[in-house]
């Protein structure tokens, strides 16, 4: 497997790793990046399938986490302080559950150690129209969105990940590999083992991505976990609350 990880590095200190959401991208948490590279040597990458990382030809969770230690490895790193938001905490997740000793302390942002229902059909079906569409501006990228996702914020999110290629825009991430591999990303994660690290679930208090009955499963699979709600913010919760959120990591990491 080619295991190439695209990662923006900052900052000195013990290593953290911020891994992003679904059709993201490492820059989208570099504002939480530059929160933390002050104390910490902070590497914002780009999850394979998303960004400038490899794509691969199956995508889930444990693909996803065995890159990421295999970058590991390239890099040196024989341990981090991990941060994930949403795919990219299920992502985290995994990797501490499979891979322990690579993992000091965690923290898994608005997402939870179940499987999900899928809610993304219209998303993929959008992202399609555009490649289909030929589009030669953002701008009319963004009207073909509009035809099936209402929300200007996801419109908004989406449209970070589209580059100019050849004359027309394409994304950078691998739709048909995240089309195929839906149900394995949308999945819990494998139990291995349970992880003993010191575990942060940060919640949107608006959102119902963490419900309280995902509670009994997180302490379970992670023994020394405790769970903070965010007021005021939905699942982007690093967006709506920003200066909460980065201060909740940084005295987490702290111990």
């Amino acid at each position: 497997m080619n295991t190439t990880i695209y990662a923006s590095t900052s900052g000195q200190g013990p290593d953290v790793l911020l891994l992003h959401g679904l059709f993201g991208q490492g820059s989208n948490l570099r504002a939480i990046g530059r929160a933390l590279e002050g104390e910490f040597r902070v590497h914002c990458l780009d999850l394979p399938d998303h960004g400038r990382s490899v794509w691969l030809d199956k995508a889930s969770l444990s693909q996803y986490a065995q890159a990421i230690v295999l970058w590991m490895s390239e890099s040196g790193i024989t341990s981090a302080h991990v941060v994930g938001h949403s795919l990219g905490g299920k992502v985290a997740m995994q990797l501490a559950l499979s891979h322990a000793p690579l993992v000091n302390r965690l923290v898994v942002a608005d997402i939870a150690p179940v499987a999900y229902a899928g809610q993304h059909t219209s998303v993929f079906d959008a992202l399609q129209q555009v490649v289909e569409a030929g589009c030669q501006s953002r701008q009319a990228a963004d009207e073909v969105l509009a035809g099936l996702i209402e929300d200007p914020g996801v419109r908004g999110y989406l449209l970070m990940a589209l580059e100019r290629r050849e004359g027309t825009y394409d994304w950078r991430f691998n739709v048909q590999g995240l089309l195929r591999g839906y149900d394995q990303l949308r999945a819990a994660p494998d139990f291995d083992q349970v992880f003993t690290g010191q575990t942060l679930f940060l919640r949107g208090a608006d959102s119902d991505y963490v419900r309280a009955e995902h509670e009994i499963i997180m302490k379970q699979w992670f023994t020394e976990s405790h769970m903070v709600s965010l007021a005021g913010a939905g699942h982007w919760l690093h967006v709506d609350q920003p200066e909460a959120f980065c201060d909740q990591v940084r005295r987490h990491f702290r111990g």
